[in-house]
């Protein structure tokens, strides 16, 4: 039998105006899907006009532009539209769901969709639940005495995986998907008996122990900065008074 990462998987990412998830916005979005390791992916892009500006910090990450932006993204709410039930597709199927640093990227669509379609994720995702492999839980919980940082960028070198075009989400899309691949062969002996069903769960539970040790370093270090311990979609921030 086939294990999970020989197997068919899609992955999802986006670009951004900021690391806000809730005042953010989404300016570009890739959906890559690939049936095995030797099959050619097939990517869907999305460029959106956030109808905000989009600050020079961002744009030097991603390299969209405001008047690029402009003149050739769409409009948010039909794209929005289009990548939740995207997604909802891909979780109907039963096919896993490469997200790297899953509660961005999910939290931050999820917002989206509540401000151009009044309408959460889950209302998208209906009664087909997520199964989501994040290599950055997987191999922070794998592989945790490891030194340094695990950004993509990294995990590709770490695991001899080749990302051309970086910051292009259907770049790091696919990057994601062969980090996510390579993560299940170095460590076979340890996930080749968990479906993509019991490591999701797995996952929320690594990543609630990676945030409170990082949120005790900050608490060491005296940075305010607060760590959320919820993986792999945030939970809606409650109404201000």
């Amino acid at each position: 039998m086939t294990c999970w990462y020989e197997g068919p998987l899609a992955a999802f990412d986006t670009e951004t105006t900021g690391v806000d998830v809730e005042g953010d916005r989404i300016v570009s979005a890739a959906l890559v899907i690939q049936d095995g390791p030797d099959a050619r992916p097939r990517s869907t892009r999305w460029l959106v006009n956030p109808g905000v500006p989009v600050p020079a910090g961002a744009t030097a990450v991603h390299g969209l532009t405001d008047e690029h932006l402009q003149l050739n993204g769409r409009w948010p709410a039909p794209v929005m539209e289009e990548v939740a039930r995207s997604l909802a597709e891909q979780c109907a199927a039963g096919r896993p769901l490469v997200i790297m640093n899953a509660p961005f990227d999910l939290t931050l669509l999820d917002r989206e969709l509540r401000r151009h379609r009044a309408a959460s994720l889950s209302h998208y995702l209906g009664q087909n639940p997520l199964r989501v492999l994040d290599p950055r839980v997987l191999d922070k919980h794998l592989d945790r005495y490891r030194k340094g940082r695990r950004t993509l960028t990294d995990l590709c070198e770490h695991y001899g995986v080749t990302l051309e075009g970086a910051h292009d989400a259907a770049a790091d899309a696919l990057a994601a998907l062969e980090v996510v691949r390579a993560v299940g062969r170095r460590f076979a002996s340890r996930l080749e008996r968990l479906t993509p069903t019991e490591l999701h769960t797995l996952q929320a539970t690594w990543h609630a122990a990676q945030a409170r040790g990082l949120q005790a370093w900050f608490t060491r270090q005296g940075t305010p900065e607060l760590v959320d311990t919820a993986w792999p979609l945030r939970p809606e921030l409650p109404a201000a008074a």
